[in-house]
């Protein structure tokens, strides 16, 4: 049998087990996130639902749970968007084009994108947090016309932190989806508007009644949105929020990701909010 193949083997015997990905492409994003595409030494694909996540291994150095960002219609590429953050992301923003990581999951619960089927969408993302929802917009875009309204809202600090521009103006001009963009703090070049995304929500346009909302950012920031969008009418089990927390093993196993009664490796990390709305806020020791 191949080393490949005898290692995908082990890795579906073994859940601790990684598969080895080579890099086969990277790219920056801003000054300190890049994204990485990856491809099974294997050859066999990696299907995932938007919204999950892999562990991601830097051999000799550590891995780390990372949300997949890439095409859900295209198994045969994983791709990652990673900011540096610490010793291990840091390790995997430098890896080149050859590069051999391991990966396992993908884990979790995703976005259920077709739960919105009919109705309303509302991306809404705080920084880094558009990498989670990348998979959720790219599959609206493969359905377009079994969604009303779509709406990808996205705060950043700055105007360098925008995550996927040329993207975000790709989906706003050729997949009928409405854009928006705040930051923080704006300098001269800057021309839109500068604030707190929680404020683009009062100029989207959408059926409360019929909408489901993807929300991911830093928790205070997902907080107030679900607020906002629940004093708008919008259901609690309509929105969806992906927490965080420090997943060690992504199975269910060491407990260093539980929320109360969650494990969020195997219970998310993606929650609506009339299941989290007591937990959310709650810091993690």
């Amino acid at each position: 049998m191949p080393v490949e193949a005898a290692a995908r083997v082990a890795a579906a015997a073994d859940p601790m087990l990684p598969r080895p990905f080579r890099v086969l492409a990277t790219r920056r994003e801003t000054h300190d996130t890049m994204t990485l595409e990856l491809a099974a030494l294997d050859g066999e694909g990696l299907p995932f639902a938007p919204g999950q996540f892999t562990m991601l291994q830097a051999f000799g150095v550590g891995e780390v749970p990372i949300s997949i960002s890439g095409d859900p219609g295209r198994p045969d590429r994983l791709v990652h968007t990673i900011r540096d953050v610490g010793g291990v992301t840091r390790t995997l923003c430098a890896a080149r084009e050859g590069d051999v990581l391991g990966v396992r999951g993908p884990y979790g619960h995703g976005w259920g994108v077709s739960d919105g089927a009919g109705g309303d969408v509302l991306v809404i993302a705080g920084g880094i947090g558009l990498a989670p929802l990348r998979a959720a917009v790219l599959e609206l875009v493969a359905s377009r016309d079994r969604f009303g309204m779509v709406h990808v809202l996205h705060g950043a600090r700055t105007e360098a932190d925008v995550l996927f521009g040329e993207e975000l103006l790709a989906w706003a001009s050729g997949s009928d989806i409405e854009l928006a963009v705040i930051v923080d703090r704006a300098a001269t070049s800057w021309t839109g508007r500068v604030g707190l995304v929680t404020e683009l929500l009062g100029g989207a346009a959408f059926d409360p009644g019929r909408t489901l909302a993807l929300v991911c950012g830093p928790e205070v920031m997902m907080r107030f949105v679900a607020a906002g969008l629940v004093a708008r009418g919008v259901p609690p089990g309509r929105v969806r929020l992906s927490l965080e927390r420090n997943m060690r093993c992504g199975v269910g196993l060491c407990g260093h990701c539980q929320l109360r009664e969650y494990l969020l490796c195997v219970d998310g990390p993606v929650l609506s909010l009339d299941a989290v709305r007591r937990q959310l806020g709650v810091r993690e020791l």
